[in-house]
């Protein structure tokens, strides 16, 4: 459990602001300054640097607030663990990006689930900034992710590379005959929504190629995989989505890939968790375990 003057000092991080970390720990605004001065005097370092009413993080501060984010992190796997030797059966608590949660990890939870029977698991599946939060907070023990993530602050392992495609229905009727990724411009375009893997990744893509998504003219955010699935086969327009979301659709033959001479995108799938945790081996035999290894 951290210390309480701990709890304090990451409110203040995360409020920037004295008084609404007060607020936020429910004591007064001195307490607020009193802690800080403890740990300050602990530490024998200055925690945070001021410019008039805004104040900021010291390098100091920073290398403490990862400290002391990882030791949150390390609290929910202790909490788990102590539950185990009292007799509780083990309990998983961790994330998952939508497409490596759907797609990918359901095969990986089988062979977890055979060899540990007595095992309860809860996956969250969302974005990768809201994974990080989790993450950091010490909601979820450790995520597998597409998105980008700070490599400073977390320990990671490639969990594996999914490929990229782009499908269309096999009737889909294209305006034009489409050889590079810049001739699909006057396709109707499902593409996920802001803060997705898939789209961050396509539009870093598409920037090499000095494009922007909005340069599609008939572009449709679609949030669910399974709603863009269905309206590409039925021909509305079409989609870019890692390889591993539409295998039994290009099996079935319900999609098509369309082949272009300047596309060829793999992307990692990374399983992370907080830097320097204590419980960083334990990962890393899980991370095995998921892998089949």
């Amino acid at each position: 459990m951290l210390d309480f003057r701990m709890d304090t000092f990451l409110a203040v991080c995360r409020c920037m602001n004295f008084t609404k970390a007060a607020e936020e720990l429910n004591i007064t605004q001195p307490a607020v300054s009193h802690h800080i001065h403890y740990l300050e005097e602990h530490y024998q370092v200055k925690l945070f640097k001021y410019s008039g009413k805004k104040i900021g993080l010291t390098e100091a501060g920073r290398m403490l607030l990862s400290a002391a984010t990882t030791m949150q992190h390390d609290e929910l796997h202790l909490k788990q663990a102590l539950k185990m030797s009292d007799g509780g059966g083990r309990r998983l608590v961790f994330g998952a990006t939508m497409t490596v949660g759907e797609y990918v990890l359901p095969e990986a939870l089988m062979r977890l689930m055979d060899a540990q029977p007595d095992i309860s698991v809860k996956m969250v599946v969302a974005d990768t900034q809201d994974l990080l939060k989790s993450l950091d907070e010490g909601e979820i023990e450790f995520a597998v992710v597409e998105g980008f993530f700070q490599k400073k602050e977390y320990d990671f392992l490639v969990y594996d590379r999914g490929k990229f495609v782009i499908v269309a229905s096999p009737e889909y009727q294209f305006h034009s005959e489409g050889k590079v990724i810049e001739d699909l411009t006057q396709e109707r375009f499902f593409i996920r929504e802001p803060g997705s893997g898939t789209r961050y990744v396509f539009e870093r893509y598409l920037e090499g190629k000095n494009l922007l998504i909005h340069d599609f003219e008939d572009l449709m955010e679609i949030s669910n995989i399974g709603a863009i699935k269905s309206l590409v086969a039925d021909g509305r327009g079409i989609t870019f989505l890692y390889e591993a979301a539409v295998k039994k659709e290009l099996e079935d033959g319900r999609l098509r890939r369309v082949e272009l001479e300047d596309f060829e995108l793999s992307h990692d799938f990374t399983f992370i968790w907080r830097k320097d945790s204590i419980y960083s081996e334990y990962y890393r035999e899980l991370y095995r375990l998921l892998r089949g290894e």
